[in-house]
């Protein structure tokens, strides 16, 4: 039997979604039809609102009508809007004990001198400055694997997955106070990344991020080689003591092996990026039973993207272990506001052009269908960007709502793994942490199969539930845990894709 062309997500709500582009007169609810077109993955209204009456979706506001709405229509930025609404921020109201699994389940993963877990055994240059971005890339191409071509230079490394550039577009001309502590932050945690076996730091030479007290204020040392390339005499020779110090550390790099470890050496990035309306109803959700699957078997997730959590962190705070966790979260809300209230912008300039045409009309209503992708477990801590979470849990990273870069900032802090949610389709990597793409619909991901890795489409079809669904998006990640490859990573996509969050004057 074929699901109903609509999906209601809450007694509660004033709309249901269109699973599929709906025609004028088209059943939406018992003695109701579609009044106008309704393309698939928007929201039609399934009783009248008035003018400024909430709007709800999940059973809570995305929003308020800008006009009268009469049941049956689309309900969209026509006659949809942000308001002010009180919220109940409860701290800790929801927090629970953790029900945890036992046995915990277990992955193939290298185990580092520290203790730590990797998922990937890369090798990196690391750029101080966007001065030494090509030279890092001439090292690294001597070692390069590509999809498009037969030949292998490190096919005598099976253990080596490969040597990756980090590259940006800053490092100098800024500020010396937070702008500059921040990269250095960022820089750091790919520098000491446990995805790494040894890492090159690379810079010009007379740049403001001076490597030798970004080593020294970051505690960086061990398996890291510092060269910068004025003193090396310039590109040639500086490419020619890369690649000889990569050679000579290829051996080593390769000496380890997976053997079997526990979930707790996973931390995982939740991400989402081109979304749609359903986002929030079929991947989002899944990933959530995912996320709720890795901390129950004591290991880590990590979501992020403040601007995009907007509007529903009293969810959160709710399940924050203590006051002090959830008043961290607000503090960043308010912390949003006036920087958007700054620099002249509004924090319902998300979502893009593209979530709108996919169905998500408001950023509360993107940050309701987002935040699902940290399932239902306690929120144990709240950090900085690039910072590296103190506790094991469902953690919260303040990043902005730019996949990239929040991507970026969940990695410096630690991630192994990246779970990447999208309706649109974004095609996306981030090395040196391999990234699952989970698709929300059919057919997208039929369109795109060779660059999606799971089709959470199943739910909406009626094939699967989100349960389901959640428990084969775990497994996937314990098997890209222990070497499975991505789609993106068959692309080599990752280090292009790294961009630590620019803050501060340009001089």
């Amino acid at each position: 039997m074929s699901p109903p062309p609509v999906i209601r997500l809450h007694p509660n709500d004033g709309v249901v979604i269109a699973r599929a582009t709906l025609l004028p007169g088209t059943p939406v609810a018992p003695g109701l039809v579609a009044a106008e077109r309704i393309p698939a993955g928007h929201k039609v209204a399934v009783r009248a609102h008035a003018p400024g009456e909430a709007i709800r979706r999940y059973g809570q506001v995305i929003g308020f009508a800008t006009r009268h709405i009469e049941p049956g229509q689309h309900v969209h930025v026509q006659n949809c809007g942000m308001g002010d609404f009180a919220k109940d921020y409860a701290y800790g109201e929801d927090a629970k004990p953790t029900a945890m699994l036992d046995p915990p389940a277990t992955f193939k993963g290298f185990r580092r001198a520290d203790g730590r877990v990797a998922t990937r055994n890369h090798i990196g240059i690391v750029t101080s400055v966007n001065c030494s971005a090509h030279v890092a890339d001439l090292i690294a191409d001597a070692f390069k694997r590509s999809p498009f071509s037969n030949g292998d230079p490190l096919a005598e490394y099976p253990n080596v997955d490969g040597v990756v550039a980090i590259t940006h577009k800053t490092g100098c001309g800024m500020s010396m106070g937070e702008p500059l502590k921040l990269l250095r932050r960022t820089l750091a945690g790919y520098a000491r990344h446990v995805n790494f076996s040894h890492v090159v730091m690379l810079g010009l030479g007379c740049e403001v991020n001076q490597i030798g007290s970004m080593l020294e204020e970051e505690k960086l040392s061990g398996r890291l080689r510092s060269m910068d390339i004025q003193s090396m005499g310039g590109t040639r020779k500086t490419v020619e003591r890369g690649v000889a110090f990569v050679r000579e550390v290829l051996a080593e790099a390769n000496s380890v092996s997976r053997e079997t470890v526990l979930v707790s050496g996973l931390t995982v990035a939740l991400q989402c990026g081109g979304s749609d309306g359903y986002s929030g109803v079929s991947a989002n959700p899944a990933l959530g039973v995912a996320s709720d699957l890795v901390v129950r078997n004591g290991g880590t997730v990590i979501l992020s993207e403040t601007p995009e959590t907007y509007g529903a962190e009293h969810l959160l705070t709710r399940r924050a272990v203590s006051r002090e966790v959830g008043e961290k979260l607000v503090g960043l809300m308010r912390w949003w506001e006036e920087y958007t209230e700054r620099e002249g912008a509004e924090m319902n300039a998300n979502p893009s052009p593209g979530n709108k045409a996919g169905g998500l009309t408001t950023i509360l209503e993107k940050s309701l269908g987002a935040m699902a992708k940290a399932g239902h477990t306690n929120l144990v801590e709240v950090v900085r960007y690039a910072e590296t979470p103190s506790r094991q849990g469902f953690v919260f990273m303040d990043t902005p709502g730019f996949d990239p870069v929040a991507a970026t900032g969940q990695v410096a802090g630690g991630a192994n793994l990246v779970c990447f949610t999208t309706g649109r389709g974004s095609v996306f990597g981030c090395k040196p942490a391999p990234s699952i793409k989970l698709a929300t619909n059919t057919p997208m991901y039929q369109r795109m199969e060779e660059d999606m890795d799971v089709n959470c489409g199943t739910i909406l079809d009626g094939d699967e539930t989100v349960e389901q669904c959640g428990e084969r998006i775990f497994e996937l990640i314990l098997r890209v845990a222990s070497g499975e490859k991505t789609k993106s990573e068959t692309y080599g996509f990752g280090s292009s894709e790294f961009a630590p969050w620019a803050i501060g004057a340009t001089m």
